[in-house]
């Protein structure tokens, strides 16, 4: 049994009293976003999907399967900042988020769907989640499987949202095992289309440099159609966890339905966003609402209270720094913090709020 789908507290008119401009603004967002960079619709729409299997935003930038290639923080960061200048404290990243992806998915082509708001920030962000909960393109399609039902999915919305790779790139690393040494023995996947093989030897060599390397998830990789349902038909799914669906009975019947009716698939693929975007979201006084979708607010709030951090000489804090997500080189920057609170502190002592405050503003340091 999977977990309970909520949420009777979810409401399509949820902002509408108190951030009327919120659909406005993450649509401009993401219209700019994806008209400097048209890969960016895949990228909002795959980081939704993450973020909805591990319920906690931007927390599993860093898990394996994300590693070096979940892209979009950048444009959520940016909504959120306008729409905190219009509506302070009011809207959630994950709200953010989640209509982001919808505008992404129909400015690429595809369906346009309703979207019932009111869900609440997460108050942690698990790495360890994302790296068990989330589905990779190494695993067997029995493991996939499992994966959704646990979230309270079912094979359906496995197949329908898998869709979604009709748009974007992948990197070479996660398939290039299929081009050059499938069985150990340095030959490659039997079933690969011996076309497409070619194709992507050219473009992934058989080297390690080649591991960034990016090619289309279908032929028509900017545009939200059924194509990768007709690729999966023709052996030329690029990832091998895409192309097990045709390995399996029942996922194979519906891949074919998708590949006769593309009105059916993005009907279907609108039903099973919302139904995907409703899993265990927090509501009413659950979680908090981000002033900025990196950090986790409750804990900062909750360390200040419990502690003063007096920096002096080689002393270590008395107590860890509140918790920032997704912040790069953390060593050398809480080292720059110890020396700004030393520096500022006087001999005093210095507060977790200014500590807090410097963080804040080192977290968006590139």
């Amino acid at each position: 049994m999977g977990p309970k789908m909520p949420s009777n507290q979810l409401d399509y008119r949820f902002y509408d009293k108190t951030c009327a401009n919120l659909t406005k603004i993450v649509r401009y967002g993401v219209f700019s976003a994806i008209a400097n960079e048209t890969r960016l619709a895949a990228s909002l729409l795959r980081l939704h999907f993450h973020d909805c299997f591990v319920n906690q935003l931007q927390g599993e930038k860093n898990a394996f399967p994300n590693r070096n290639s979940a892209r979009g923080f950048e444009v959520i960061d940016a909504i959120k900042e306008n729409i905190e200048k219009s509506c302070p404290s009011t809207v959630s990243c994950t709200d953010i988020l989640t209509l982001a992806s919808r505008d992404a998915v129909f400015l690429a082509g595809g369906p346009f769907w309703p979207v019932p708001l009111g869900r609440r920030d997460g108050l942690t962000a698990n790495e360890t989640a994302a790296n068990t909960d989330l589905p990779s393109p190494f695993e067997p399609l029995e493991n996939i499987t499992a994966k959704f039902i646990s979230k309270g999915l079912d094979v359906k919305d496995m197949v329908v949202l898998s869709g979604g790779h009709t748009i974007g790139f992948a990197q070479c690393s996660t398939f290039k095992q299929r081009l050059f040494d499938f069985d150990g023995a340095g030959n490659p996947d039997p079933i690969l289309d011996e076309s497409l093989l070619g194709s992507l030897r050219n473009i992934c060599p058989n080297q390690d440099d080649s591991d960034s390397n990016l090619a289309p998830l279908d032929a028509t990789s900017s545009k939200f159609d059924n194509s990768y349902f007709k690729i999966l038909l023709n052996n030329s799914g690029l990832l091998q966890s895409d192309q097990a669906l045709m390995g399996d009975n029942k996922t194979a019947g519906l891949v074919s339905n998708y590949c006769k009716s593309p009105f059916q698939f993005s009907k279907d693929f609108a039903a099973s966003m919302v139904k995907m975007s409703n899993i265990g979201v927090l509501t009413g006084q659950q979680g908090e609402i981000r002033r900025n979708c990196r950090v986790v607010y409750s804990l900062l709030q909750k360390s200040e209270s419990q502690c003063v951090i007096t920096y002096s000489g080689t002393d270590k804090p008395p107590c860890s720094p509140p918790i920032y997500i997704q912040h790069r080189t953390s060593k050398y920057m809480f080292s720059l913090l110890r020396v700004l609170a030393s520096t500022l502190s006087d001999g005093k002592g210095f507060s977790l709020r200014a500590f807090g405050f410097l963080s804040g503003l080192l977290v968006f340091w590139k």
